[in-house]
């Protein structure tokens, strides 16, 4: 594939990179060592401002064309935070922070666009300006959404805003990409049930919330299956259960926690008032009392027609037809990149990392970013920087 030559000489110096933001991951809104290397790259390279602490701990670089400024600007977005998960693959570089670790790859993202940004910098063969945007806290804390509050592009006003992710499930240096929804909105599910304790052996002298909570898990079934249109997407997952501390003694509470999501808002509206209705109903058909929270989190990733057939342009530039691929269906992922494209027209790429088939996917203890790959995600960002803001 045509990989800029001028940034395959970068891949071992990004390799390092990578794989030293790798040993030391830091979660959302405590990316303080990984935030502090970004900036001082970014003034290494030469960029023309680097601005931080948006967000907390969000960096932002600003480098200008050659042919100084047409008033025309793009967005690049990596995010930088890792996961609450202890690393089991015993590789050289693994993390070395317990508990904690790069299982998305975002480790990979921040050093694919510091490549680019060190290109960029350097040749500045384009006209207009270019802001790398390093946003903190990806994984369930909405930092892109924080960046956008505290004015990221008001500060930095964009024509248009791009982000890319990497998919070990694609052929390593392959491009996947749709227009419209390519990722779900998502909600937060938090129940609390209240019914009445008693002895296991007396259970007539109590009300069981855990009986309780079976009869609600049972019932969340029905919501997609019987209320949504079959050609519509929705989801309701309860994904924790806690109960009771030891054999023979019932309860007097329940919790549970759960996630739902969809693309549609229409659709969102309906799961919230359906688990609503149906967790405080049945609560209350038993006796009992339940708390029912529907927290929505993060929008839906929606991909701007016209932006994304400009990423296209790009990642066919860099990988040719055959390796850049449309994806069928969204999956039910989400990102908060959303609220940056709920902000300003954009699209959102992904970039295969599997190098096999048995590879474990993101957000498992023994996933690893395929280095592999670096040096095409940076090849796509100057790809892109260069064919949107031509020179001439």
């Amino acid at each position: 594939m045509p990989i800029i030559n001028r940034v395959a000489e970068f891949h071992s110096e990004m390799t390092e990179w990578r794989q030293d933001f790798h040993r030391h991951p830091e979660l959302g809104f405590e990316e303080f060592r990984t935030s502090g290397i970004v900036a001082d790259k970014l003034r290494e390279f030469g960029c023309d401002e680097v601005v931080t602490g948006i967000a907390k701990t969000g960096v932002v670089g600003v480098i200008h064309g050659r042919n100084g400024k047409s008033g025309r600007a793009i967005g690049l977005r990596a995010d930088m935070d890792a996961l609450p998960i202890e690393e089991a693959n015993g590789l050289p570089h693994a993390s070395t922070i317990p508990g904690k670790m790069h299982a998305c790859g975002h480790d990979g993202h921040t050093t694919m666009l510091l490549g680019a940004a060190k290109y960029l910098a350097e040749t500045r063969n384009f006209d207009g300006t270019v802001y790398v945007i390093f946003q903190p806290a990806e994984e369930n804390l909405a930092g892109g959404g924080v960046m956008v509050e505290e004015g990221l592009f008001d500060r930095f006003p964009v024509d248009r805003v791009f982000g890319l992710h990497n998919w070990p499930g694609a052929p390593a240096g392959t491009f996947v990409w749709r227009e419209g929804p390519v990722m779900a909105a998502v909600a937060n599910l938090e129940v609390t049930i209240t019914g009445k304790g008693a002895h296991g052996a007396l259970p007539f002298q109590g009300n069981d919330p855990i009986v309780i909570a079976a009869a609600i898990v049972q019932a969340l079934q029905s919501v997609v299956a019987r209320n949504l249109d079959a050609s519509d997407a929705g989801v309701i997952t309860i994904g924790h259960i806690n109960g009771g501390h030891t054999y023979n003694v019932i309860p007097e509470t329940v919790t549970m926690l759960g996630t739902a999501r969809w693309f549609l808002p229409e659709v969102g509206d309906l799961l919230e008032e359906k688990f609503k209705a149906l967790v405080t109903g049945i609560a209350a058909s038993f006796g009992a009392t339940a708390t029912a929270e529907f927290k929505r989190a993060y929008p839906a990733t929606v991909n701007e027609a016209e932006s994304t057939q400009l990423a296209l342009k790009a990642a066919l530039a860099v990988g040719g037809e055959q390796r850049v691929m449309h994806m069928a269906k969204p999956t039910m992922g989400a990102e908060d990149f959303s609220f940056m494209l709920n902000a300003r027209p954009g699209a959102y790429l992904m970039l295969g990392g599997g190098k096999t088939d048995q590879d474990p996917g993101v957000h498992h203890p023994l996933y690893d970013f395929n280095d592999d790959i670096l040096p095409v995600g940076a090849s796509y960002w100057v790809t892109l920087a260069e064919q949107l803001l031509p020179r001439g």
